[in-house]
């Protein structure tokens, strides 16, 4: 596993300052991620990694759950190189969108298990 990135100060506490503005859809996912509910994990949100805030965390499997805006229409090659950066440092990323998060809420949760359960099967 490559070796853990400090983030700069200022990705730190532009962390701070998004973990008390969640957005309604990241709130919304949170509600069923936080405190082990799910399945037991543990995830962070608005977790700093490198130069960039994470908005869930989970580091015990090393996956990025992203909730993704209106305005990641205009980012696409910036959220690329993210991502790619992201694997590159031994993460797996899930991206969805507010959208996905509003009306399928039970497949998002799903898509997140269905990326932890191979590697739980992997360390058994």
């Amino acid at each position: 596993m490559p070796h853990r990135r400090r983030a700069a100060r200022a990705v730190v506490e532009r962390a701070r300052d998004l973990r008390r503005d969640l957005t309604p859809m990241e709130r919304r996912l949170w509600a069923r991620l936080r405190r082990r509910q799910f399945h037991g994990l543990h995830f962070r949100r608005q977790h700093p990694l490198g130069r960039y805030v994470l908005d869930f965390f989970c580091a015990e499997y090393r996956l990025v759950v992203e909730v993704d805006g209106p305005s990641h229409h205009a980012q696409v090659e910036h959220d690329a190189a993210r991502t790619e950066w992201l694997e590159a440092q031994g993460c797996r990323v899930l991206r969805f969108t507010n959208e996905q998060v509003r009306h399928h809420l039970d497949d998002v949760l799903a898509a997140i298990q269905a990326q932890i359960a191979p590697v739980a099967e992997e360390e058994s």
